[in-house]
């Protein structure tokens, strides 16, 4: 009986969309670290508790920045008012906090450099713990073309191969993750 042949391409076809939720894993960490402007993204996820339920900022109230430094947020109803500032104050965001009529300002003091170094440090694990995503990807797919060798289901040429196409996808995804960090210390530095 004729063992199946499989592909090691089909292999490394299938940890690509992995890789991908990877890089947008990524990209909205990085968007969560403050930089020199400040971006809804800082604020937009933070939980709120209204009447026993948990709900994202976003789904509260508008958000918008006003300055380089300064957010604006505009609740979609004045009820919402109380929990959001109670929740903001708790979170020590850094910033400090004005209210005028229906709106909550929240003012960030400019990037001392500390808290750059703070956010450079944050900024590494991030990018580390996303490569290490990446290398436990390529060593499921590697093990995935090994076994299929071993039970002859893959030639040698073809497990050389997909190893060095395996490679290849791993230094690509490493390239992008190192490009957005690169692109977000400079963000930060500035």
């Amino acid at each position: 009986m004729q063992k199946e042949k499989i592909s090691y391409q089909e292999i490394i076809k299938k940890i690509k969309p992995e890789c991908e939720k990877v890089i947008s894993f990524l990209e909205k960490e990085l968007q969560t670290i403050r930089t020199s402007r400040v971006s809804p993204a800082l604020i937009e996820n933070v939980e709120i508790e209204y009447f026993g339920q948990k709900f994202r900022l976003k789904q509260l109230a508008a958000i918008s920045v006003s300055g380089p430094r300064e957010i604006t947020l505009s609740p979609w109803d004045n009820s919402y008012f109380e929990p959001i500032l109670k929740t903001l104050e708790k979170k020590s965001l850094g910033g400090s906090f004005s209210v005028e009529k229906n709106v909550i300002k929240i003012i960030f003091p400019p990037l001392s450099e500390e808290f750059r170094k703070d956010l450079l440090r944050v900024l590494s694990e991030k990018k580390e713990q996303a490569r290490q995503k990446i290398r436990k990807l390529r060593e499921e797919a590697w093990g995935k073309i090994q076994t299929a060798f071993r039970e002859g289901k893959l030639s040698e040429d073809d497990k050389y191969k997909g190893k060095d196409e395996l490679q290849d996808l791993v230094d690509e995804y490493n390239e992008k993750i190192d490009e957005m960090c690169e692109k977000k210390e400079k963000e930060i530095l500035e």
